[in-house]
């Protein structure tokens, strides 16, 4: 697991501000979805570094509770950071299943309601990811991936031109249904190399660093 930044300095954080509790932002470390809000005091960031799961200070029980010790949904930690007035912190983790108890990804709503525009890429990468691990049959994935990279790369080829001829002589509707297609077989066949989204937004973000020199 990957905890870049997970270890913030206990003593830059102004513990005594919140009465010894700070409010702990959780975001989805992929699509930048906001999950919920938490409040951890100095036991609960240890532990939850300690243990790679999201774990807060429950004002109402009071005690430690751990996301999803009943039902299994946790949070698997990625990273923490520390907000500029060492207040406040920024969690960012990898969700296993519902955030809410209401069974939504978020505590505040629908994902499609509270996500970055752009999340949803975020979301198809790891459904992609997982068709490709486990193969589920009648999946229209699993037909790409068991027909091998030749084939998906066939499809990206065809999509791709489907596109460009939207592009040049259809209504805005088609190009965006294509552009969809592309996109979607694009990202089976990043992971039928073992790749994803992911890495092909670093080599753009890398691109523009160095460009902006």
């Amino acid at each position: 697991m990957t905890r870049a930044n997970a270890s913030p300095d206990l003593s830059d954080l102004d513990w005594a501000k919140g009465g010894g509790l700070l409010p702990a932002i959780v975001q989805h470390w992929l699509s930048g979805e906001v999950l919920m809000l938490g409040y951890m005091n100095a036991e609960a960031l240890a532990e939850t570094r300690r243990s790679g799961h999201v774990t807060f200070y429950s004002r109402s029980r009071q005690r430690l509770w751990t996301k999803g010790e009943s039902s299994g949904h946790v949070l698997e930690l990625k990273s923490v950071r520390i907000d500029c007035d060492a207040d406040t912190l920024l969690v960012q983790a990898a969700p296993h299943g519902p955030t809410c108890h209401e069974g939504t990804s978020s505590c505040f709503g629908e994902s499609a309601a509270v996500r970055p525009p752009l999340g949803f890429l975020a979301e198809l990468d790891a459904l992609v990811a997982r068709r490709h691990a486990e193969r589920p049959a009648g999946s229209y994935t699993t037909g790409l991936f068991d027909g091998g990279i030749r084939r998906i790369a066939q499809k990206v080829g065809e999509e791709g031109v489907e596109t460009a001829l939207a592009a040049v002589a259809q209504d805005d509707a088609a190009l965006l249904g294509e552009a969809a297609d592309l996109v979607f077989h694009l990202t089976v066949a990043l992971h039928a190399r073992g790749l994803g989204l992911a890495q092909v937004a670093t080599v753009l973000a890398e691109r523009h660093a160095e460009r902006a020199r």
